[in-house]
């Protein structure tokens, strides 16, 4: 069998199926990985949850090196990098998930130790945005090049911020910039792949934070999660990245924040977090229609957690 250890396109991976020669439940889009965060009982845990998108069914993934809450997660369709965030303290700490095998190991690691904090990627890089950096909002973002593992300076935020969230298309990534200490924002920064540029974007509808977001290569679906300081909801955002557009979403089942999110180019599962309580709910929002119902619960109730999938077309292939 040939060797599909590296980044390969959406032509290749098809002719892979049809000559029965991709690994084995490896398909594009199939499944979401998500890294819990913090259970129930306030404890982190190393615990990874597979969403296969088929059928909704939840099942084990492979454990983090280390029980961690509050990372950020993005990637290709071949590996998802996640920031672990804070474990016994922040860490730089990533680990490498690759789909096929579901395989745990050690990624580059950030320029600093952060936590809280957000990204988003096409098929060649994942922009992080560290987040808390020494206890204090940064505007420090990361460029994370899948091809070689290696970490490098990407475009700082237009302002100090997290607690964020952000999702993209091929072309460009859109951030949150979330809370920069008591303070909320309604602020988004536009991050252009191609030259490395940040600018702004059309804000949300409300000043939040601990929110999460996914889309598909059309428009990027943000959970708000926080506004008014304390104040947890259900308002979803609607970004259309062509035009710079931003409308209301289908609101979710339930008020939710430190929220995580992921998907395919059809649905996108965002796990609510503390809906008031700490909470295994998961909804599915549907993007063609713009509909939200139930998705199949986490394997525990967790909320600080992080997710990447393995490909959407027009994003990440």
């Amino acid at each position: 069998m040939p060797n599909y250890s590296g980044v390969w396109n959406l032509v290749q991976q098809m002719q892979g199926v049809a000559a029965g020669t991709w690994p084995a439940g490896y398909t594009l889009g199939s499944i979401g990985i998500f890294a819990l965060g913090t259970n129930v009982c306030g404890v982190k845990v190393t615990t990874r949850d597979k969403y296969t998108f088929s059928g909704c069914v939840v099942s084990s993934a492979t454990s983090a090196t280390a029980a961690s809450s509050t990372g950020s997660a993005a990637g290709n369709s071949t590996v998802g990098i996640f920031a672990l965030g804070f474990t016994t303290v922040r860490v730089a700490t990533r680990n490498k998930y690759t789909y096929a095998g579901c395989v745990v190991a050690c990624g580059a690691s950030a320029s600093s130790a952060a936590s809280s904090g957000s990204a988003a990627g096409n098929s060649t890089v994942g922009i992080f945005a560290l987040g808390n950096v020494c206890g204090s909002a940064s505007t420090t973002r990361n460029k994370y090049t899948y091809s070689g593992d290696t970490n490098g300076t990407a475009t700082a935020a237009s302002s100090a911020g997290y607690n964020g969230s952000a999702a993209g298309n091929s072309t460009v990534g859109i951030f949150s910039l979330g809370q920069a200490a008591c303070v909320q924002t309604a602020a988004r920064n536009k991050y252009t792949y191609s030259g490395d540029t940040n600018a702004s974007a059309t804000a949300a509808s409300a000043a939040s934070c601990r929110g999460a977001a996914t889309g598909t290569s059309t428009v990027g679906i943000f959970a708000l999660g926080i506004t008014c300081l304390t104040t947890k909801t259900s308002t979803r955002n609607k970004y259309t990245y062509s035009g710079d557009t931003n409308a209301t979403a289908t609101a979710s089942s339930a008020v939710g924040s430190f929220e995580s999110a992921t998907g395919n180019s059809t649905v996108g599962i965002f796990a609510l977090g503390n809906t008031g309580s700490v909470s295994a709910t998961r909804d599915k929002y549907t993007f063609s229609g713009c509909t939200n119902a139930s998705a199949t619960a986490a394997s525990v109730a967790s909320y600080q957690g992080a997710a990447a999938s393995n490909g959407t077309c027009g994003v990440n292939v």
